[in-house]
């Protein structure tokens, strides 16, 4: 091992015991009101494509008075509430006005069928929904003998008839500062998530303020850089645009948050608004054309996820930034990081080393960790995992080998602890008693030079 080697790894245990001493808050609503009292009027969210700015303190506020309101119309800690909204605030304020009250948020993909919503509202056994006024056509397309949320539990973002709720009536008829009839614990469900997985319907993994707080943690913190302006471009019902707008809140920065994705007006984004952390997927780095000035930027730190060797190097040569790779999932949070000052593994498409709050390792179909280089399956456990998927004995039986999650990844690990994603367990292949990754052959076929692509 070389001295940079060296040095980071034991730069990286610093990090790891920093983090994990880390006085969390007490729940992710008192997390939000802690960064409105240091910094009230401070911008929290800019939604730049609506031309709206709110402050911690507006954030604080509304989600007071939405979380009045909700009590006023009976839910209470505990209770299932469905979101099916577009990027916007009444998502966020909707958030965290249940995590004050303790009720447990079930965002919702707002590009679902009738019968995809009526599928996760009854399996989530959501009682409440607050869906935005250009979707409630698909709340409605939901039959009478499949519908579990009665309409005078129905809160609109919008015009809203009788007996539905108005979203801004609520907020602006709610008091603050508001006190929860119960207390709310880190170690209370915050939000059923649903995840699709590879086979079968979706399953909604349930996660606690705790969760949330360490995923957002390590995500703002693990870089070792100062970020404070977070672009935001993917659907707010997702894991990782949820860990951005968090990202915001640790820094007492701000979220620059886009209704909708564009390609064309990406790089022109993350000038306009200085932003400091954005994340570069492949698509969106092989979409947009290069231009000479993309360096010309206040980028810090790019979230590098999926990039193959031969782009990392130079994506970060384009943008001027550190690019890092890391592995996260719904069920777990942030999993594995790559360090900043691993320079030396730029290029390797490695997804890091274990993550604060994590273990990792790689085993056999037995649950025998394999030995350094081998492949295997990627287990991993940790503080404050997800408790299981909803209502899922047999999948979570299936899921868990005493407290270590099973990934389904193949994955390999070097003497050093840097983790590489091999494949997947249900993309293997058996030839002649051997197990072959599919992802193996993909990578010798995209070697050809007329095949474009392999999947």
């Amino acid at each position: 091992m070389n001295q940079l080697a060296k040095s980071v790894l034991e730069d990286w245990a610093r990090v790891r015991e920093e983090l994990e001493s880390h006085a969390l808050a007490p729940s992710l609503g008192q997390f939000l009101d802690q960064a409105a009292a240091r910094e009230p009027e401070k911008v929290f969210l800019h939604f730049f494509q609506h031309g709206e700015e709110y402050t911690y303190r507006d954030i604080s506020e509304q989600s007071d008075r939405l979380a009045s309101s909700l009590c006023g119309l009976g839910v209470r800690k505990g209770s299932h509430v469905a979101l099916m909204i577009p990027n916007g605030p009444a998502f966020i304020v909707s958030w965290f006005a249940l995590a004050k009250i303790g009720a447990v948020m079930v965002p919702v993909n707002f590009s679902y069928t009738s019968s995809e919503l009526a599928y996760v509202v009854s399996d989530s056994d959501s009682e409440f929904l607050i869906v935005d006024e250009s979707l409630t056509a698909i709340f409605d397309g939901i039959s009478e003998e499949m519908r579990r949320v009665a309409d005078e539990n129905v809160v609109v973002v919008g015009a809203a008839a009788a007996p539905r709720h108005s979203y801004r009536a609520l907020v602006d008829a709610g008091s603050a500062p508001f006190e929860a009839p119960n207390a709310v614990a880190q170690t209370d469900l915050l939000s059923i998530q649903y995840t699709s997985g590879t086979t079968g319907l979706p399953k909604g993994c349930m996660q606690s303020h705790r969760f949330w707080l360490i995923a957002s943690l390590v995500a703002s913190r693990g870089h070792g850089l100062e970020v404070s302006n977070i672009l935001v471009t993917f659907p707010l019902f997702y894991l990782d645009p949820q860990l951005q707008v968090l990202t915001a809140l640790h820094g007492s920065g701000t979220a620059f948050i886009a209704r909708q994705h564009s390609l064309k007006a990406f790089v022109g984004w993350i000038k306009a608004f200085k932003i400091h952390m954005a994340t570069i997927t492949p698509p969106v780095y092989h979409s947009i054309e290069a231009r000479p000035d993309d360096a010309e930027n206040d980028l810090r730190f790019i979230a590098a996820f999926y990039h193959k060797e031969d782009t990392h190097q130079a994506l970060e040569e384009r943008f001027g930034a550190v690019a890092r790779d890391a592995f996260g999932m719904t069920e777990v949070g942030v999993a594995t990081f790559t360090p900043s000052s691993a320079t030396h593994m730029v290029g390797s498409g490695t997804c890091g080393l274990a993550a604060p709050f994590r273990e990792v390792r790689v085993c056999d179909e037995q649950g025998k960790e394999k030995l350094r280089g081998e492949t295997g399956e990627l287990c991993i456990a940790g503080d404050e995992i997800l408790w299981g998927y909803y209502k899922r004995p047999e999948a979570n039986a299936n899921a868990f080998r005493g407290r270590w999650f099973r990934t389904g990844d193949l994955a390999q690990m070097d003497a050093d602890g840097y983790l590489w994603i091999v494949g997947r367990m249900k993309d293997m292949i058996k030839r002649s008693g051997e197990n072959i990754a599919a992802v193996e052959v993909e990578g010798v076929l995209a070697e050809h030079p007329d095949i474009v692509e392999a999947a």
